[in-house]
C-alpha cells in the first residue's frame, strides 16, 4: 500500500536481539523482560513496572488488581467515569468486573473525554475514573488527577496509544494509580505483541505480578504485602493467593523492548515532524477538523472528521482514498455505545452523546510512523481536496 497505516519499526538490532534469545534456549519470561520493565519504568520515572502479553491484557490486570486490593476495593456495581470514545479493551475488562460505566462524551477537538462533565457524572457510587489520551494526544490528565483526588477516587489511565506523550511537563501514563502501555506493531514501539503497567503502589505492583502469572506466590517482590511464607516449601512452589491469569510475555519481547526503547526519542521526534507539516495542510482548512493538540502529542496518527456544518460525503472521500492506496479506519473504534458488544454491559450517560457520535460518522484517521511521511501526507492532502471540492 502506498499510505499504510502502520509500518515496521525494526532493524537489526531487534532481529540480533530475537536471535540472543534463540541462541540462549530460554523463552519464557525471565531476565529479558526484568531489564525491560527496569528500563521502562525509569524511562518514564515510575517505581514499578509489570510486562505481559498485550495493552489490553495490562487493562484487564490492571482492573483485577484494584478489585483485590485489601483496602477499598472496587466491586460490582461501582461506577466508572469513562470516555465514549476508546479502544474495546479499555472498557472489557470493567464489564467483565461487574462495574458499572458512565459515558461521558469527548471534546470534538481533542477526542479526550470532555472534563466539564466530570462533576455531572460523579454519583455516591463512583469509585474511579479511565483517562485515555487519544491516538498521542493527551487528555486533560492534570484536571482529572485532581478530580480523583477531590473526591478519593482511583484513576486508571489507559495510555496504550499515546506513549511518551507529556502534558504539563509531565509524561501521558503516570498520573494514574495504575497506567497501561501497548506495544502492538502499530504503536510507539513494538515488541510484537506487549503490554506494560507503571505504578507506584507497592501493593498494586504485587497484586499485578501475581495476577499476570495465574494468581501464585511466584514471582512475588522480596517483602510482598499479599500473603506470608511457610516453611512447607513443597506447598509454596504451588500457592495460590488471588484470581489469576497466565498473560506473562516471552523473553523476545523482552529483548526486543529493550532496543526499541533505545530508539523511542528518535521515533517521537519523527512523528512530531510529520505532525507539523500535516497541521501546515490542514489545520486551517474549513472543510476538516483535526485533532487539537493538548500539551505535546506523540501522534500515533493523524484524524479527520468532516465538517458537519458543510455537506460532505464520507463515504465518497473514503472511496477516493481507497482509490488513491491510502489506508485509514474509524477512529479508535468510534463511539463504543455504538458497538454490538455494549448490549452486554451495565451503563448510562451522562447528558446527550454528540461529539462521539460526530467522530463516529464523519470521521477516520491515516497513519503516522516514524519516518518522513510529507510526500504521503501531501498526497493524502490532493486526494481529499479533490474528494470534498
Amino acid at each position: 500500500m502506498y499510505y499504510e497505516l502502520a509500518a515496521s519499526t525494526w532493524g537489526a538490532e531487534e532481529i540480533a536481539a530475537l536471535h540472543r534469545v534463540i541462541d540462549s534456549g530460554m523463552f519464557t519470561m525471565g531476565e529479558n523482560v526484568r531489564r525491560f520493565e527496569e528500563a521502562f519504568a525509569a524511562r518514564f520515572g515510575k517505581r514499578h513496572a509489570v510486562m505481559v502479553n498485550s495493552g489490553s491484557s495490562a487493562n484487564l490486570v490492571g482492573v483485577a488488581a484494584l478489585s483485590f486490593k485489601q483496602h477499598k476495593p472496587l466491586q460490582r456495581g461501582d461506577e466508572i467515569i469513562v470516555p465514549a470514545i476508546s479502544w474495546s479493551t479499555t472498557f472489557h475488562p470493567l464489564q467483565q468486573y461487574g462495574l458499572k460505566l458512565r459515558f461521558v462524551d469527548v471534546d470534538l477537538q481533542t477526542l479526550n473525554i470532555d472534563v466539564s462533565q466530570l462533576e455531572a457524572a460523579l454519583t455516591p457510587q463512583t469509585r474511579a475514573v479511565m483517562a485515555v489520551s487519544i491516538l498521542g494526544n493527551p487528555a486533560e490528565l492534570p484536571t482529572l488527577r485532581a478530580f480523583c483526588d477531590k473526591h478519593g477516587l482511583y484513576l486508571f489511565e489507559d495510555n496504550c496509544e499515546s506513549m511518551d506523550a507529556k502534558v504539563d511537563g509531565r509524561y501521558t501514563g503516570t498520573f494514574g494509580d495504575i497506567n497501561t502501555f501497548s506495544f502492538f506493531f502499530s504503536h510507539h514501539i513494538s515488541t510484537m505483541e506487549g503490554g506494560m503497567i507503571l505504578t507506584d503502589d507497592d501493593e498494586l505492583f504485587a497484586l499485578c505480578r501475581a495476577i499476570r502469572n495465574h494468581g501464585w506466590t511466584r514471582d512475588q517482590p522480596p517483602g510482598s504485602p499479599l500473603y506470608e511464607k511457610r516453611d512447607d516449601d513443597f506447598f509454596e512452589a504451588y500457592r495460590f493467593i488471588v484470581p489469576g491469569y497466565n498473560v506473562r510475555p516471552l523473553e523476545l519481547s523482552g529483548a526486543v523492548g529493550l532496543e526499541q526503547l533505545n530508539k523511542l526519542d528518535g521515533f517521537t521526534a519523527a512523528r512530531r515532524a510529520n505532525a507539523r507539516h500535516f497541521q501546515a495542510l490542514f489545520a486551517n482548512d474549513p472543510r476538516f477538523i483535526i485533532q487539537r493538540e493538548n500539551g505535546e502529542s506523540s501522534w500515533f496518527s493523524f484524524t479527520l472528521i468532516l465538517n458537519p456544518a458543510m455537506d460532505l460525503d464520507r463515504r465518497h472521500v473514503m472511496r477516493s482514498m481507497k482509490d488513491a492506496d491510502i489506508g485509514f479506519r474509524i477512529i479508535t473504534g468510534g463511539n463504543f455505545l455504538r458497538h454490538d458488544a455494549i448490549k452486554y454491559y451495565d451503563y448510562d450517560c451522562v447528558g446527550e452523546i454528540i461529539n462521539a457520535n460526530t467522530a463516529h460518522d464523519r470521521g477516520f484517521f491515516v497513519g503516522n510512523h516514524p519516518f518522513d511521511l510529507r510526500d504521503r501526507i501531501d498526497t493524502l492532502q490532493r486526494v481529499l481536496d479533490t474528494a470534498t471540492r
